[in-house]
């Protein structure tokens, strides 16, 4: 069954369009509706005409200002029969089966010049009448999705004044904006503008809170600044308004507004009377983040589409302020993290974590650090006991490609044979006698990152094997189990032994002393860079000020000089406990000589032999010459272990070794 829709916009007909069964046709101000309609009155997606049951029928899509058959308002659906009048805004369609029936005379008079409107003759209606408000409660008048303001094209000279002077405001205001520090001020600077350069009575500016879902409701947005002129307090909008704005992400100018609910501006007594109201939306990146609320309670204060077209260019840039406030807290808030995190790795690492020192002995060793750093080699870092060999090893592990990686450190001489097994490669539940569960070995704890392993010159010939072939790459078993593990475990080695000399006397593997010293560091004694002593002591001493509470204000001169002539057989350990000493003891502002506890005990000389009096010397071995050394000073000390494992700088373990090892017993 043919029909037909003949289009009238205005005082002429435009267009026919042929209705086909089975077909939707859609009637709206949207670019994909067949019927387009640009008319302001109309709503982007207004109504549809299909075939049911024989019949042709509109059907209203809740549009906002209704659809208008025989000059009555319809919502729904509605059957058409021929001769119809379909009137959405200024725009009239004539619904007809027959095309003679719509165009009578001449080609171009109208063609419905025989309908009737509520039985009146369609040519005896006026378009006063024929559009008569009567049907039209509140209406949308205009709408806007970008402004003219911010346009390049806009010929400037041609503009009339009060475009030139809105323009130039906003000029003004876009930089003020770019100013501000926080949300609250660019949204109160952007409300200053508005009242300044339309006609509102009262207005507010709402964004999204933080917690809000991508398809932003009204109920998640948050009144950020507001303003009135004539009245006690702002009105907040109303969540019919708020939805269409924020669904259709168009800026809305509204008339007639008194006693619509939907449009509602209330109060205590119900609704409010209002002449006119602005709702525009304030985007970034096509999303809305926020709503500009305007509104004018008087004659004086009606708002019109020049109004509209400022207010959606305010929130422009009050969108381009946000997003520049945003990044700057996103960079600050980075920066604060950073700088945090530097902090907190400084008190993790502490001490171990620099190397102080400006002689050139020590920034030679700072430039093997850093050339050593960045490759997976092997190093083998050798000095005396307390020199930072550790610190050493921390600062390889740092500066290397495996710095976000575990740094796992172990004393070979701390352990017996067994134990020392369990803690390189774990062991299973059950291995051994105590083994009440599985544990993880510390080369599987470094996997990614890098293993320590201090006094590696005490590590016996078994675990020396076994060591030997995790390094050269293979797969180790823990102790008790039978599955294969493989780590990518970088290895830095330590001693204060002499392991050349090791490897000469058959006590150190040669294949393993060559596969450790890929790299080599040697770390001088204190004493061989006098000049860093001074500055290591200034170091220590902040350091516990800190620590303490204390605000010792330095050391004597008296002092200087004497840490600066003192041999120093403890190296940096030494000097670090000496200043704790006297931070802790002293009753004086500035730490002087008799704050210093100094100890008597003889230094190693460059050779690693001990300092004797050549006149009572007798020739002996290195053995039996550390094997007198270890009993005098366990004798002098009444046999206390802990005493003498300090004055000889090594551990109470390796001690207990010595001990085993030359048989020595304390006198009766």
């Amino acid at each position: 069954m043919l029909a037909y829709l003949v289009i009238r916009e205005g005082t002429k007909w435009t267009d026919v369009f042929r209705l086909t069964a089975g077909r939707t046709v859609t009637i709206g101000r949207a670019s994909t509706c067949q019927i387009v309609i640009k008319d302001e009155r109309c709503s982007r997606n207004h109504g549809e005409v299909f075939s049911s049951g024989g019949q042709w029928t509109i059907r209203d899509l809740e549009s906002r200002n209704g659809t208008v058959v025989g000059g009555e308002q319809i919502r729904g659906d509605h059957v058409l029969t021929p001769g119809d009048i379909i009137r959405i805004g200024h725009c009239q369609m004539a619904f007809v089966h027959d095309l003679s029936q719509a165009f009578v005379g001449a080609d171009d008079a109208p063609p419905v010049e025989e309908e009737t409107v509520s039985g009146v003759p369609l040519t005896n209606l006026s378009d006063s009448q024929v559009l008569d408000d009567a049907y039209e409660p509140t209406t949308i008048t205009h709408r806007r999705g970008q402004t003219r303001y911010l346009q390049r094209s806009a010929p400037v000279d041609a503009a009339p004044p009060k475009v030139g002077a809105s323009a130039a405001q906003l000029c003004r205001l876009a930089f003020e904006l770019a100013n501000q520090k926080s949300v609250a001020e660019a949204a109160n600077l952007a409300l200053d503008g508005l009242f300044e350069g339309t006609n509102v009575d009262a207005g507010g500016i709402l964004l999204a809170t933080r917690d809000a879902r991508p398809e932003l409701t009204i109920d998640e947005m948050e009144l950020i600044a507001s303003r009135t002129r004539v009245e006690s307090s702002y009105r907040r909008v109303s969540a019919f308004l708020a939805t269409m704005v924020l669904k259709e992400g168009e800026a809305v100018l509204a008339r007639n507004i008194e006693g619509d609910s939907s449009l509602g501006i209330r109060d205590s007594a119900g609704i409010f009377s209002a002449t006119s109201v602005i709702c525009a939306p304030i985007r970034q990146e096509g999303k809305v983040i926020g709503l500009v609320h305007l509104y004018g309670t008087t004659n004086e204060g009606t708002l019109d589409a020049d109004d509209l077209e400022f207010t959606l260019a305010v929130a422009e840039n009050v969108a381009l302020a946000l997003k520049n406030l945003s990044l700057q807290q996103a960079l600050t808030e980075d920066l604060s993290a950073t700088r945090s995190e530097v902090v907190e790795l400084r008190k993790q690492l502490g001490t171990q974590s620099e190397i102080v020192g400006s002689s050139a002995i020590m920034k030679q060793v700072q430039e093997e650090v850093l050339r050593a750093a960045p490759s997976r080699a092997t190093v083998l870092i050798q000095g005396e006991s307390g020199v930072g060999k550790e610190l050493v090893a921390r600062a390889v592990h740092f500066a290397s490609p495996r710095a976000n990686g575990p740094f796992v450190c172990l004393n070979c001489a701390a352990l017996s044979e067994t134990l020392l097994e369990s803690e390189l490669f774990g062991h299973e539940r059950g291995a051994f006698t105590g083994a009440t569960e599985r544990k993880i070995g510390k080369f599987e704890a470094a996997d990614q990152g890098t293993l320590m392993l201090d006094e590696i010159g005490e590590m016996s010939p078994s675990i020396q094997s076994k060591f030997l072939r995790v390094l050269e790459g293979h797969p180790f078993e823990r102790v008790g189990g039978s599955k294969a593990i493989k780590v990518d475990v970088r290895v830095i080695a330590a001693t204060n032994r002499d392991l050349e000399r090791a490897v000469g006397e058959g006590s150190f593997r040669r294949d393993l002393f060559f596969r450790l010293h890929v790299v080599g560091i040697q770390v001088p004694p204190l004493r061989k860079r006098p000049g860093d002593t001074v500055e290591l002591a200034h170091f220590f001493l902040e350091k516990f000020n800190e620590e303490t509470g204390r605000k010792l204000q330095g050391f004597t001169p008296a002092a200087l000089e004497l840490m600066q002539n003192y041999r120093w057989p403890g190296n940096v350990r030494e000097l670090r406990n000496v200043v704790e000493r006297a931070v802790l003891l002293t009753r004086h502002e500035m730490v002087g000589v008799d704050d210093l506890t100094l100890s008597n005990l003889s230094t190693a000389s460059e050779s690693g032999e001990f300092q004797f009096d050549t006149g009572s010397y007798e020739p002996s071995t290195l053995a039996e010459m550390e094997r007198r050394h270890v009993s005098a000073t366990l004798n002098s000390t009444g046999w206390n272990k802990s005493r003498a494992a300090e004055i000889l700088g090594i551990e109470r373990s390796t001690l207990d070794r010595k001990i085993k090892r030359y048989e020595l017993k304390a006198k009766a």
